[in-house]
């Protein structure tokens, strides 16, 4: 009986045979399954991008981000100068006065609004602002001509007027001054209130004190300009996850679950503008002063999954490295296209834990997710490998690779430190267990 082999099937034999050309293979199918872990990270962001604009919609509705700034005193100067022709030409410029100390007291009500699956912060504050003006400034007369005490006013920027809830009543020295809306420092204050100050010639070089109350919602953020020679601000909410942020941080502050106390102190040094002028535009550099607080979702679900997707070619590739080394060890031949299964079924785990979460809490949607792509590859395994030892091994990497995924994403400032960690200790075991093998010999069993 002849039993000689033809050159095809010798070929074929060694199609099956060899130990590079199924490495070959394997790479070029995690390569393949890159696209779809690409389309997964793209659904992750355009749920993301969904939510942003659920959140900006409601937030249009209820108000804004809210920044305060001022409250800034203008008191017009009338010029007079002649020119070359001899003639008389008036100029009226604006002297621009800070408080000489600026202190805010506020309580900040948060409450979360839903629309259909997603949800958003926003809040009540009210804020209790005051401080003393110091109306001595030093002014240029050369060619003063008027100081127009009579059309002099405050400034208070409020970003978004919409939040404003009850009517603002400024208490100026022993008076008590009713608002008007609209802002007359637009390119300082965008949008804001002013109030027109009576009587301010006979209290200039004096020290006036001054006071309103606040009642204003918002979403998410309050922030401040420290326009106060001195400005000290205090905040309280029950609201337990906050993120201070802006050109100066608390100087004390307490988080807790059942919320948080913040203190800010800043000084004129700290800033880069002064505490009057005339006629020049401050308006970029008091924004770039601002600090508040934003009220943040703990680390949100889309970005945990964002960074849970970004692990997808190393889970893939641990895994696929198992079947290899089963391959090789046991001597079990397994096709390409098992391969492809198993890899798509750990590409259903980030569809599975982006969609379940989204309606559940973030951990208990990647309980499931996780729980179903492992049962699924063990269940395959089972039959492919027909070995509950390789078998055991398997599930316990896959449980093994998630359990780390989980943890390194509650670890959001460790999270670089842990994957490298975890990378090292594997890439260990793995040096560990293919120590012996003889690669030049090696050949899949062709069964």
């Amino acid at each position: 009986m002849n039993t000689e082999q033809t050159p095809f099937e010798k070929f074929g034999n060694w199609l099956k045979q060899s130990v590079g050309l199924k490495l070959t293979t394997i790479t070029i199918l995690m390569l393949l399954l890159l696209i779809p872990t690409s389309m997964i990270k793209s659904i992750i962001s355009e749920r993301k991008n969904l939510n942003r604009s659920v959140l900006n919609e409601v937030s249009s509705k209820w108000a804004n981000e809210q920044q305060i700034n001022g409250p800034v005193l203008s008191i017009p100067l009338l010029y007079e100068y002649r020119d070359k022709e001899n003639e008389v030409i008036q100029q009226t410029k604006h002297l621009y006065i800070l408080p000489d100390a600026l202190k805010i007291n506020g309580d900040i009500e948060p409450k979360t609004l839903k629309r259909g699956i997603y949800e958003v912060v926003v809040y009540r504050s009210q804020l209790n602002v005051s401080g003393t003006f110091d109306l001595n400034a030093k002014i240029d007369k050369s060619g003063l001509k008027e100081i127009q005490f009579d059309k002099a006013f405050v400034s208070i920027g409020i970003s978004d007027l919409r939040g404003i809830e009850d009517q603002i009543v400024l208490n100026w020295g022993k008076e008590k001054l009713q608002v008007q809306a609209g802002s007359r420092l637009p390119e300082m204050m965008r949008s804001g209130v002013s109030i027109d100050l009576p009587n301010l010639e006979e209290e200039y070089t004096k020290s006036v004190p001054f006071s309103f109350a606040l009642n204003l919602q918002g979403s998410q953020n309050l922030s401040f300009i420290p326009v106060g020679g001195t400005t000290e601000v205090q905040l309280k909410s029950p609201w337990s996850s906050p993120s201070f942020n802006g050109n100066f941080i608390p100087k004390q502050r307490e988080v807790s679950d059942e919320g948080f106390t913040a203190k800010w102190k800043a000084l004129l040094l700290n800033r880069n503008y002064p505490q009057t002028w005339v006629d020049r535009n401050m308006g970029q550099r008091m924004q770039e002063s601002s600090f508040g607080v934003d009220l943040i979702m703990p680390l949100d679900d889309y970005q945990k999954a964002t960074r849970s997707a970004k692990y997808a070619v190393m889970t893939i590739s641990l895994i696929f490295l198992v079947f290899f080394l089963v391959e090789i060890l046991n001597g079990k031949k397994i096709h390409p296209f098992q391969y492809t299964l198993v890899g798509l079924a750990l590409c259903l785990f980030y569809v599975l834990l982006i969609s379940i979460s989204e309606h559940s809490n973030f951990n208990m949607a990647y309980l499931i997710s996780a729980g179903v792509s492992s049962l699924l590859i063990s269940l395959y395994s089972t039959s492919v490998f027909k070995s509950l030892k390789f078998t055991g091994i398997l599930t316990s990497t896959i449980l093994g690779i998630y359990t780390f995924l989980f943890v390194t994403l509650q670890l959001a400032d460790y999270a670089l430190l842990m994957g490298s960690i975890g990378l090292t200790i594997i890439l260990a075991i793995t040096m560990y267990f293919t120590r012996n093998i003889n690669w030049y010999k090696l050949q899949v069993s062709a069964e």
